[in-house]
């Protein structure tokens, strides 16, 4: 059974580079990832505050949230 691994982000340069850097490097025989742009899907963003993100970029494996550097605070994008 594949992890579930959802990348969130906001588009901005920060995050196109960490998407490019971490979801490839993710195992597709071990991760099903999901690539979330929270300034296109703002219905999304409650989601994302109850894995815990209060940052993008951030890539949640399994529940379990990884903030990956600092592009936007999750309060910007509700």
């Amino acid at each position: 059974m594949l992890s579930k691994a959802v990348f969130y982000h906001a588009g901005c340069s920060v995050c196109v580079s960490a998407e490019q850097q971490f979801v490839t490097a993710l195992d597709p025989q071990r991760y099903q990832v999901e690539v979330v742009h929270l300034g296109d899907a703002k219905g999304r963003v409650a989601e994302a505050e109850r894995f815990g993100v209060k940052s993008v970029p951030a890539l949640v494996i399994d529940g379990q949230v990884f903030h990956i550097n600092f592009g936007a605070g999750i309060e910007v994008l509700r």
